[in-house]
């Protein structure tokens, strides 16, 4: 990979990329740190190549494997709402559904620690050529069933699914510290194809649960491939 396939040049650059944060910022995010995180991460590295010019569009793009690329505004506002009034930053994260790697390496910018899992052994190998560049050493890809969680590694300070459940896997909420919190795309209402993102904090007497915005992601699926 050339230097300028890393740094990105014309709609590519830079420059594009400070772009797409400041619309970030126009929509809403405030979170200082997850927009200079996802200004570092050079987004157009995890699309092929024929839609690397729309790469910093605020929208989901195809990455193979009936799977996409995560809308950057959704990226921003799932990890801001992890990190939303904690002094300890995300601590260690089991991201559910690494896909191209591109949320992974932002959450890699913020945390301790970062594990994530692919069910699907092809879009994995993909996700390991994206990162490779990169070099990120507190990132670790692992090929596994997503609604397992990840229980070697466990417990987690922070939790976050790029796949919508109809219900919350419990392996997930029990992989969680206490004073942790997990964000996921649920369905709403069994059987119908509303999603919205539901945010969970574990105490030290049980769980909380918020609501936050309406989304559209992928179905989580059992198994690996």
């Amino acid at each position: 990979m050339t230097a300028s396939r890393t740094t990105g040049i014309g709609f590519t650059s830079q420059r594009t990329r400070d772009r797409m944060v400041e619309r970030l910022r126009d929509k809403g995010i405030k979170d200082e740190a997850v927009l200079a995180a996802m200004s570092a991460v050079p987004r157009h590295l995890f699309v092929d190549e024929a839609l690397a010019s729309r790469a910093y569009e605020d929208t989901a793009l195809p990455i193979g494997f009936e799977q996409t690329i995560s809308q950057p505004f959704v990226v921003a506002l799932m990890i801001s709402a992890l990190r939303a009034s904690r002094e300890s930053g995300l601590g260690k994260v089991l991201e559910i559904g690494t896909g191209c790697g591109y949320q992974a390496a932002v959450l890699a910018k913020l945390a301790k620690e970062v594990y994530s899992v692919e069910r699907i052994s092809g879009l994995l190998t993909k996700a390991r050529a994206n990162l490779r560049e990169l070099r990120i050493p507190n990132l670790r890809l692992t090929h596994g069933d997503g609604s397992e969680g990840l229980i070697q590694a466990a417990p987690f300070d922070s939790i976050i699914s790029a796949a919508a459940a109809q219900e919350l896997p419990p392996a997930l909420k029990l992989q969680l510290a206490v004073g942790g919190r997990l964000i996921a795309p649920v369905h709403v209402n069994a059987g119908k194809r509303e999603q919205a993102l539901c945010l969970i904090e574990r105490t030290a007497t049980g769980y909380t649960e918020q609501w936050l915005d309406a989304v559209r992601f992928v179905p989580l699926r059992a198994g690996k491939q």
